[in-house]
């Protein structure tokens, strides 16, 4: 491919996440707005109880019968992390982590900023019943984030929306491992994990043997996710490995060309996109954003330790490890910073990596199982995401645009 046009075509790209971020945002808010209403407006109560009815099926020894919000949280979440999944693995292989040199400030960054957050909440929370929810502030919302930053239009340097991007996908695999290994969703069954690992290895054997049709993958993709979800891990995890596995190179063996129908994983990812972000995340919002606010959620006045853990981990911890580890990464000469940013407008970038919502929302369900630690939780991340919308947008404003000379050296 023309490298001319490669670059043209990562720019267009670019565009088309933004835009389509910043839709999905604007949704993914009014959902959650509603969600709150309907937890604590009375006439409203039916859709907030709505979320706990349960259904399913049985099929053989597999019984599948749960709550709508459980499904929405295993189910629907599956889709939304193989989307994530083949977003990572497009980044991986022509992105911005596609290299080393390219990988190494988002990564650091991403590092500094499920670190700092994670030892913030442990310093509050250590020894209390709610110590287990340190990978609640870890986490980035990606739309919100991409959303909020798309406001600033051209006025917001190129380096600094490819730095969240990359950012926030390094973030994204940071979560995964974290989900993976720390918030398994039940005890773990290692005939099931066996049979994931087989489905996984057949997986990728068809990749090898250069297979192209995306039903055959998709069937065995469900075949996973039921095998992944029986294990006891969450069944997330598996829409990543199906991710992973699915081929990326056209016909004709270009890898570049990812964007194109050509592509299998360019075609999922486009067809996907659309779905992702405006409806399974606005359904995630409004199966898991009602909380009820009322005299409780403080604990009659003695503030539970999970709500300034989640607040000062996502609103300072955010912004300075991602600030202090960028720094890191240049100062060692690992990285370099974006071309036309300056390091005052890297410290804004971080504040709005402190917008949790969706992830940090999906971690607070499964790292308590005191409904009062939920909530007291679920408050905690929708107050901070708010702030941190309006503290980086405010920032990032002020800190950009040609009439702003200001500057940072350190």
């Amino acid at each position: 491919m023309n490298p001319k046009m490669y670059v043209l075509r990562r720019r267009v790209l670019l565009e088309k996440i933004l835009h389509s971020s910043m839709t999905g945002g604007v949704l993914l808010l009014f959902c959650a707005v509603v969600a709150v209403m309907a937890a604590n407006i009375p006439a409203l109560n039916w859709l907030h109880e709505f979320w706990d009815i349960s259904f399913g099926f049985t099929f053989g020894n597999f019984i599948f019968d749960m709550p709508v919000r459980q499904w929405v949280d295993d189910v629907l979440m599956a889709v939304f992390f193989f989307s994530v999944g083949l977003e990572i693995k497009r980044e991986l292989l022509v992105g911005e982590l596609s290299t080393m040199k390219k990988a190494m400030l988002p990564m650091f960054a991403a590092l500094g900023g499920m670190v700092f957050p994670a030892l913030i909440y442990t310093c509050f929370n250590a020894g209390t019943p709610s110590a287990g929810g340190w990978g609640i502030p870890m986490a980035t919302d990606i739309a919100f984030a991409i959303g909020v930053l798309s406001l600033l239009g051209k006025r917001c340097p190129a380096g600094l929306k490819v730095l969240l991007v990359a950012l926030a996908v390094v973030d994204d695999i940071g979560a995964i491992i974290v989900l993976a290994i720390f918030y398994p969703a039940h005890e773990i069954h290692l005939m099931y994990l066996l049979y994931a690992a087989l489905t996984v290895a057949v997986l990728v054997l068809i990749n090898r043997a250069g297979i192209r049709s995306l039903l055959l993958y998709l069937v065995l993709g469900i075949v996973l996710f039921i095998f992944v979800f029986r294990s006891g891990i969450h069944a997330t995890i598996a829409g990543v490995i199906l991710a992973m596995t699915i081929p990326a190179k056209t016909s004709k063996g270009d890898i570049r060309a990812f964007t194109g129908p050509d592509s299998p994983l360019g075609h999922l990812e486009s067809a996907l996109h659309p779905w992702v972000n405006y409806l399974i995340m606005p359904i995630f919002a409004l199966a898991n954003a009602g909380v009820v606010i009322d005299s409780s959620a403080l604990g009659n006045g003695a503030m539970p330790a999970v709500i300034p853990g989640v607040f000062f981990g996502l609103l300072i911890g955010k912004p300075l490890g991602i600030f202090v580890f960028s720094w890191l990464a240049v100062r060692l000469g690992l990285a370099s910073r974006p071309e036309g940013t300056k390091w005052v407008q890297v410290l804004a970038l971080g504040i709005l990596g402190g917008i949790g919502f969706t992830m940090s929302i999906f971690i607070d369900n499964l790292a308590f199982s005191d409904p009062f630690l939920i909530n007291a939780g679920k408050l905690a991340i929708l107050a901070t995401s708010f702030l941190a919308a309006c503290l980086g947008i405010a920032a990032l404003y002020l800190t950009t645009g040609e009439k702003n000379k200001t500057n940072i050296s350190i």
